[in-house]
């Protein structure tokens, strides 16, 4: 049988988890620097958990899981038919938010809020594979729930700017509220069409406004809201700018004004801290496609020529009610995060990772036989003692094996210890960057491998 693993799927080399680890060491660093506390979720849940949180499109892309045994079997011989929930109960997670909810109903007595949790997991998505959009990829989520306060949006605003500036990649966070598109649906005569609405316009940048213009009309939209929509979606010039024309068109709506007022609350915290939003654009056209939105609505994409990616990197919004679903309404949270996987994709192309060479192990000791490797093995616990990642070669093999082995793992130093050196007490070091050997003693390899 020829190995293989499914579409859409990625077995990671030692060298890219170096690479993982570190995006996912930078994002949880920046998390817990703001007070977040991890949390973790089954892999699995059950389908009422999951169905019907993240649209008509979403609910195709769950993978359910058989029901253990033939579920089919009794349905086959009593030639019934055969119902997805008859045979299927549970699915791998879509996301880390409907889970977190379900969780901190689950746990609420145990909680105190508003309570700021993060979670990094994989998630599963039933997609057709291609670049940058996996089926199986990590999220790196951090929520605040059971605060309604727009500081939570500023501070997830902050993280994301925290996290890529670390990482240094040059991105363009776009934000809009779903009060705005509920207050544009109301306008146009449209307002029981805001799902509809809002899933045709997210699409406007990957099929244009001729196409999203026929989802509309498929949808129901009459040619005159159609006809209404066009100068709002198409709003240009500066954030100010479209808020000005935004105050002209929702003049008349409540809900839309109350997320114009959202939107300048967030402009205004940001240059309170001397911050200019140098990268915070209003998209009004951004949706996410995501039902339990209800406020802020956040989505980043790089910004760098020298990337071509233009899929989001990180993502997120207010949720106001999502916890409801689950028995505990009125508990307001809202969150962001960020798509692991992309982000390693996009810093492979421009090159963003450090160099990783001598991270892992510093020092390797050949293997000359049984008693040096007995010998050597003291000296490794010693140096391991010491903080310092150390091996020993496990087998006698050939010296161009063993040297070959530290190439290959980057070592940047190698011991070399044989019946001389055992007898005086030193250790013969070759630097495998310059090839230069020397006979040192164990003090003076622990300060040249520091």
């Amino acid at each position: 049988m020829k190995p293989s693993i499914p579409k859409g799927t990625r077995d990671f080399s030692p060298a890219e988890m170096l690479k993982r680890n570190f995006i996912f060491d930078t994002i949880r660093a920046v998390y817990q620097r703001y007070g977040y506390e991890q949390i973790e979720t089954p892999a699995m849940e059950n389908l009422s958990t999951l169905e019907g949180k993240y649209g008509e499109e979403g609910d195709k892309l769950l993978f359910r899981i058989l029901n253990s045994g033939d579920p089919f079997e009794k349905y086959r011989q009593a030639h019934l038919e055969i119902k997805n929930s008859d045979v299927t109960e549970k699915g791998l997670r879509y996301d880390l938010t409907v889970p977190f909810a379900r969780y901190v109903v689950m746990h609420q007595n145990e909680i105190s809020f508003p309570f700021k949790r993060y979670q990094i997991q994989p998630v599963w998505r039933a997609d057709r594979p291609q670049k940058g959009r996996y089926r199986e990829f990590y999220q790196c989520d951090a929520d605040v729930i059971g605060s309604t306060s727009l500081l939570n949006e500023l501070e997830l605003i902050r993280i994301i700017e925290d996290v890529f500036d670390t990482l240094k990649i040059d991105v363009l966070i776009k934000l809009n509220n779903r009060k705005i598109l509920s207050g544009i649906a109301e306008v146009i005569g449209e307002a029981d069409k805001i799902i509809d609405i809002t899933v045709a316009i997210d699409k406007l940048d990957k099929i244009g406004l001729e196409k999203v213009n026929k989802e509309l009309k498929s949808k129901g939209l009459s040619e005159t809201a159609v006809q209404k929509l066009q100068p709002i979606i198409l709003l240009k010039g500066s954030n100010e700018n479209k808020l000005e024309s935004l105050k002209n068109v929702l003049k008349d709506s409540a809900i839309g004004k109350k997320g114009i007022e959202e939107i300048e609350t967030i402009f205004n915290l940001l240059q309170s801290l001397k911050r200019t939003a140098r990268n915070l654009e209003l998209d009004i056209t951004l949706a996410r496609g995501l039902n339990y939105y209800t406020g802020a609505i956040i989505e980043v994409k790089p910004n760098d020529e020298r990337s071509s990616f233009t899929s989001s990197i990180c993502g997120g919004g207010r949720y106001d009610d999502l916890t409801g679903i689950f028995g505990l309404p009125n508990v307001s949270g809202v969150g962001i995060s960020f798509g692991a996987d992309r982000i390693y994709d996009v810093l492979e192309e421009v090159q963003g990772f450090p160099d990783f060479s001598g991270v892992s192990t510093k020092i390797l000791f050949v293997n000359f036989g049984e008693e040096e490797a007995k010998y050597c093995l003291q000296l490794v616990e010693r140096i391991r003692e010491d903080g310092i990642n150390a091996e020993l070669f496990p087998d006698a093999a050939k010296m161009k094996k063993q040297m070959g082995y530290a190439d290959a793992k980057k070592i940047p130093f190698v011991a070399l210890i044989g019946t001389e050196e055992m007898k005086n007490g030193e250790i013969t070091v070759k630097n495998m960057s310059t090839g230069e050997q020397s006979k040192v003693t164990m003090e003076i390899l622990l300060h040249m491998i520091k």
